[in-house]
């Protein structure tokens, strides 16, 4: 059964019994993606006295501590608090809805001069401004980069000065008020370049014009069988109160 969704004076259909998982797992061990230097997840079984919190070791229930990084470990999504001092600017005081009209695009890598690997304005901008759906305004962007090889699920990129965006592609979403992005990279910033955080800054608008509500969320991985186009996007994230999350974001291929 399709359900209806209404923007902007249209109303969409999608299925609900459809989800398009885009997140990647928060699991223990070194076959997990990573970055920054981040330490590997762990989960560690709860021991109190005669308790232990393993039912595989005799314990009544199943009771684990576990020990991960946001921003380093899997899929995760932050807020402008990421690069401010400010005690409010916490995830859960931007985010407060969760689900929004998104455009998937698939865009090639490109290289600059100096070696790195950027998403360019101009690959973007004309993927966004082409087709029959160029003249709806989405409120998020899914940026999946190609060649979408799957060892973005498990790649370790501390270290490797992985692919960024130009930050003026971020600027450029901001002025087209696109309040969330998602990118398959570990950041939307190049891994050293002296704490300038452009993109950061630019989509966040920050500190002049902050976009309070803006998010980006980094480290999906978007399988090639999911369809470039507009989606609904359930940006799901814990109640950790923090800058960042870990999160779970679900596309709906949307339908007219």
């Amino acid at each position: 059964m399709l359900a209806t969704y209404p923007y902007h004076g249209r109303t969409y259909s999608f299925d609900p019994s459809a989800p398009l998982d885009i997140s990647l797992p928060l699991a223990p061990g070194l076959e997990q993606v990573n970055c920054f230097w981040a330490e590997p997840v762990e989960v560690e079984t709860i021991r109190v006295g005669d308790f232990v919190g393993s039912v595989a070791e005799g314990g009544s229930t199943n009771y684990k501590r576990v020990h991960l990084t946001p921003h380093g470990n899997g899929t995760h999504t932050e807020c402008y608090g990421h690069i401010s001092a400010e005690p409010d600017a916490l995830l859960s005081n931007c985010l407060r809805r969760f689900l929004f009209v998104a455009r998937l695009v698939s865009v090639q890598l490109r290289p600059l001069p100096n070696g790195d690997q950027v998403v360019l304005l101009a690959d973007v901008q004309r993927e966004l401004e082409k087709g029959p759906d160029a003249a709806i305004m989405p409120e998020a962007l899914v940026l999946r980069t190609l060649p979408n090889h799957r060892a973005k699920r498990t790649r370790h990129y501390s270290g490797t000065n992985p692919t960024y965006l130009e930050p003026a592609l971020a600027h450029y979403l901001a002025k087209r008020h696109i309040e969330h992005l998602l990118v398959d990279l570990p950041s939307v910033d190049r891994e050293e370049d002296g704490g300038q955080l452009m993109a950061h800054h630019a989509f966040w608008q920050y500190p002049h014009a902050t976009r309070h509500t803006a998010t980006i969320t980094e480290l999906i991985f978007v399988p090639d069988a999911v369809e470039d186009g507009l989606h609904l996007l359930n940006l799901q994230i814990t109640s950790l109160v923090l800058d960042a999350s870990p999160s779970k974001p679900i596309l709906y291929a949307l339908l007219k």
